[in-house]
């Protein structure tokens, strides 16, 4: 929030209040028996539920805000028809599968918000930045062809997922595309990753709306990962991603990872402002780190997987030791 507050924006900025999500809303991408057993965990006082991954008593209603706190950018945005919401709401949720909590994650807030789209209807676009691969995500829409999700990500590194053969089942193939990383890629790799590789794809799509899970974890200052992103890459990665939206409006951000706080206030103020048309004193974008000829090559083991398929053949092998 201290970045959002280094635009100084005014009147543009307009804050929503985040109502909880309810079960009927939750579940269209969680089990339901999934949820009635958090639920009762965490008013039960919480615990550990695995090894990265905690839950206390307040945890529920919190994970339930932040679910609900994407819906509500949702309907804003579509009464408006323009403008840009940002969710900055923890905890995080691309790692929450359909039936497990992981990843410090508990409830999928860019699922929840896309399965209420889907809902209505609406083609989805979740592009994915977050240095860690979404893999809840990823698998709660393995078999819907009406969502597209796109991920770059540090490879190897948790929770292991995220291979560029992963391109979602018979039904929906093609529309899972994994771009994974070397650590020290820098900015450059991740645009051409998304400009290069994803856009064609996205095109090919045609979403109505576009879900970024906007981890700032890529940044070069966070500790959890090893990517060597700056604020600056993020405002430019921004302004790529808002093309693939069909018109203003349609766009939204959910904050993921980040555990560097300078970072992360950094990051929030050049990404948003970017969004908005302006530039705010961001870093430097970052050029010439490894990565490009993979991403490259991912680009072209996701076109024969979803080729092969098409001819009636078995998927290739893994190349690259993917």
């Amino acid at each position: 929030m201290a970045g959002v507050g280094d635009l100084r924006l005014g009147e543009e900025l307009v804050m929503v209040p985040a109502p909880l999500a309810t079960l009927e809303e939750l579940g269209r991408v969680h089990d339901p028996g999934y949820l009635t057993e958090l639920e009762a965990f965490s008013r039960r006082g919480g615990g550990n539920i695995d090894p990265d991954t905690y839950a206390g008593g307040d945890s529920w209603s919190t994970a339930a805000r932040a679910a609900g706190a994407g819906l509500a950018a949702l309907a804003v945005l579509g009464e408006k028809g323009a403008g840009v919401a940002l969710v900055a709401a923890r905890p995080p949720g691309h790692h929450a599968e359909r039936d497990r909590a992981m990843g410090f994650c508990l409830l999928n807030n860019v699922a929840v918000a896309a399965g209420a789209l889907r809902a209505a209807g609406e083609r989805v676009l979740i592009v994915d930045w977050d240095v860690h691969h979404g893999n809840g995500t990823q698998s709660i829409f393995w078999d819907d062809p009406g969502v597209l999700y796109v991920s770059t990500h540090q490879w190897p590194l948790f929770p292991g997922t995220g291979s560029a053969l992963e391109a979602g089942s018979d039904r929906a193939l093609g529309t899972t595309l994994n771009l994974p990383l070397p650590a020290g890629a820098t900015g450059d790799v991740i645009r051409a990753a998304l400009e290069e590789v994803a856009a064609p794809v996205v095109e090919r799509f045609a979403p109505d709306w576009v879900l970024v899970s906007c981890g700032f974890d890529a940044h070069r200052a966070d500790p959890l990962g090893d990517l060597a992103l700056s604020s600056g890459d993020f405002a430019r990665l921004a302004t790529v991603v808002r093309r693939f939206a069909p018109h203003d409006g349609r766009t939204v951000l959910f904050f993921e990872g980040g555990y560097d706080l300078a970072a992360i206030r950094a990051s929030t103020a050049a990404t948003l402002g970017a969004l908005l048309g302006g530039s705010w004193g961001t870093e430097d974008e970052t050029f010439g780190g490894p990565g490009l000829e993979d991403v490259r090559l991912a680009g072209k083991v996701y076109e024969r997987v979803v080729s092969r398929h098409d001819e009636g053949g078995s998927p290739p092998l893994a190349e690259g030791g993917w």
